[in-house]
């Protein structure tokens, strides 16, 4: 019996070291897997758990105008992100941020207690003042960090609103030119990692790695600062005056399609945008707005007449006796009676109504509409803005005589302002149409090099030059002589076309509400600015010579001399009408006695006289300066000093000298 029990007993134990030795080998194997296979990945989730990373948000790139001044930059605002395993007393770190942070603590307390390695406290941490973030900082809270954060920054308010758009919480782009090219202005993202245990310590032999954040790219826009500033004065104080819906205007370069300057009102300022209503910045009106252009559309039916040798404005007569009756609808002139018999060149100047009907009819339903479509009408131009609309155009199968009649002079026909300007653009810049554009170049922010450029884009030929030379030519004569004399400026030689359209409301044309426009260019000559405004429904008079022609002329005044575009005098000389003060020529009066100045100056100027003398040694204005009949000049009285006198009877001498 013993010796059985031996036997058992050595062959229990084989069996428990054979199972040993396997167990062993099984362990020995799975370490090894675990080791070499498995290894690497473990490490790198175990990483992961102890990695702890404080994001930097990279800065979002500038948007400039064309010569470097910023419209839009970031500005550094810090903001509180919290890591919740390192907060040992949530209730008390709660009780200490929510007054800080405007938030309750109830909210705080939640945000901190979250199951996640690093958090933030938002809305109320998210882009604070320095001096609240260093508030904070004093507190010396375990596991509540003060991150560098920024945020948009709009130095000029609400100058170019609508263009440069606004961004979000996060720096995203929301609309405007923000939006369009989110992905280039954003950068790339940094921050600090470090690896700590799940107290939040530092882990032993462990060090923080700092990544730098990639800031956006520079966005250098065609907008001009000044010319914008110019626009959204003259708005400004039109929506003043005429207390009108809106109002916009645009300014180009009509041979390269830049937009120098676009606005609209109201407006809003993108840094406040939460404190305006939503309608007021999402409708960016030069680019969205849709109506019937009125009679600054007569300027592709001009052209039109004009490429197909319909007409000689010089030659072809035409008599205007009121109205025109089309297909059983009487189409009527704006002047009660007409003006009776025009040259076709006159028909342009008065915007007469009835003569554009006779132009549509020689032209023909095909050709005229043909070359509105080939002007880029009823189809988007492309302009780099978000919301652009495409207008509406007669279907060809649906144009009578009667929609043939109205579409010539303005009516039945719906656009945008940006097609209005462009296609102007095309008619007196030699026939090109361009697509108008507002991002004009991308500048690396470290070295300031262009990494890209955007250049002029010709669409197609519309009109020849010769054609184009002959529309110039017969809208500055509007300017000089007809609807378009409010837009009239001494000097320089301006082209352009009144617009008033009649509104459209519950589908019947309105009799008391209008919009009211001008389009204007110079030099009518070699165009360098087209400028185009609208105005809706503003109160009084609603003409656009006398509501939007004033707004132009000072757009394109002050434009002008900005562009520093010298005055010429071989402009078409001012049709004055009665009541109108002609603008004249200031003499040089110096050297002249009072006597002279009475008998000499013809009742022209009022005087003014300072100083005790005979002779008259200085004047204010200048010599040559052009001012308006009657003003007043003042005049400095002296005696010429004895050596000038000298000096001038030595050079008189001297000349009789050299005289044969």
């Amino acid at each position: 019996m013993a010796k059985v029990s031996s036997v058992m007993l050595r062959r229990r134990l084989l069996w428990c070291m054979l199972i040993l030795l396997i167990l062993f080998t099984a362990l020995v194997v799975r370490l090894a897997y675990v080791q070499f296979v498995k290894g690497p990945a473990l490490s790198e989730e175990a990483e992961n758990l102890w990695r702890r990373e404080i994001p930097y948000t990279a800065k979002r790139g500038q948007i400039l105008d064309r010569n470097g001044v910023s419209l839009a930059y970031n500005i550094t605002t810090p903001s509180v992100m919290a890591i919740p395993v390192q907060i040992k007393d949530k209730e008390q770190t709660a009780t200490a941020l929510a007054p800080l942070l405007g938030m309750t603590k109830e909210k705080v307390l939640g945000i901190i207690s979250k199951k996640e390695r690093i958090v933030q406290i938002k809305p109320g941490g998210r882009k604070i003042t320095m001096e609240k973030a260093q508030q904070i900082r004093d507190l010396e809270l375990p596991g509540i960090v003060v991150a560098e954060d920024n945020k948009r920054y709009y130095p000029f308010g609400d100058l170019a609103g609508h263009i440069l758009g606004f961004t979000g919480i996060d720096n995203q782009g929301l609309t405007g030119v923000e939006k369009t090219y989110d992905d280039n202005l954003n950068g790339i993202g940094g921050g600090i990692a470090y690896l700590s245990d799940a107290a939040g310590r530092l882990m032993p032999g462990s060090s923080e790695t700092y990544q730098a954040p990639q800031d956006g790219l520079n966005l250098k826009l065609t907008i001009d600062q000044p010319i914008q500033s110019i626009i959204e004065r003259e708005l400004d104080q039109a929506m003043v005056k005429f207390q009108a819906n809106s109002a916009l205007a645009i300014a180009m370069n009509p041979k390269t399609g830049e937009i120098l300057g676009m606005a609209s009102r109201p407006g809003y300022e993108p840094g406040h945008y939460q404190e305006y209503d939503a309608d007021v910045y999402n409708r960016n009106l030069p680019v969205w707005m849709t109506y019937e252009p009125g009679s600054t559309f007569k300027i592709i039916t001009l052209a039109a007449a004009l490429e197909e040798k319909k007409v000689d404005l010089k030659n072809d007569r035409f008599f205007d006796k009121g109205f025109v009756e089309v297909g059983g609808a009487r189409l009527r002139c704006w002047k009660k009676g007409g003006h009776g018999s025009q040259t076709f060149l006159q028909v342009v100047e008065n915007s007469c109504n009835p003569g554009f009907v006779a132009l549509g009819q020689k032209l023909g339903k095909e050709s005229l509409f043909k070359y509105i479509k080939n002007f880029g009408f009823g189809s988007k131009t492309g302009i780099d803005l978000s919301g652009e609309a495409s207008g509406i155009l007669f279907k060809l199968s649906q144009v009578g005589p009667v929609e043939l009649a109205t579409t010539a002079f303005g009516q039945g026909v719906s656009v945008t302002p940006i097609q209005q300007i462009t296609a102007v653009s095309a008619a007196i810049n030699g026939g090109k149409l361009y697509k108008p554009f507002v991002a004009k170049s991308w500048v690396d922010p470290v070295t300031g090099k262009i990494v890209e450029e955007t250049k002029p884009e010709v669409v197609r030929q519309v009109i020849s030059e010769e054609t184009s030379k002959q529309v110039r030519e017969a809208l500055e004569s509007v300017v000089a002589k007809g609807t378009g004399r409010p837009a009239f400026i001494d000097g320089y030689r301006v082209g352009g076309k009144t617009g008033t359209a009649q509104k459209v409301i519950n589908g019947r044309y309105s009799s008391t509400e209008h919009i009211v426009s001008f389009i204007g260019f110079a030099p009518a000559d070699d165009p360098q600015i087209v400028v185009y405004t609208a105005v809706d429904n503003p109160k009084g008079i609603q003409f656009g010579g006398v509501v939007a022609a004033p707004i132009v002329q000072n757009i394109l005044e002050d434009s002008l001399h900005y562009l520093q575009v010298p005055p010429r005098s071989d402009q078409i000389a001012k049709e004055y009408k009665y009541g109108e003060t002609p603008i004249v020529t200031v003499p040089d009066l110096t050297g002249a006695t009072v006597q002279d100045l009475y008998e000499d100056l013809n009742m022209n100027f009022m005087l003014s006289k300072s100083g005790s003398g005979k002779t008259v040694v200085s004047q204010a204005p200048k010599p040559g300066a052009r001012v308006e009949r009657g003003s007043t000049i003042r005049i400095y009285m002296g005696s010429e000093p004895e050596d000038a006198h000298q000096s001038e009877e030595k050079k008189k001498a001297d000349n009789e000298k050299e005289e044969p």
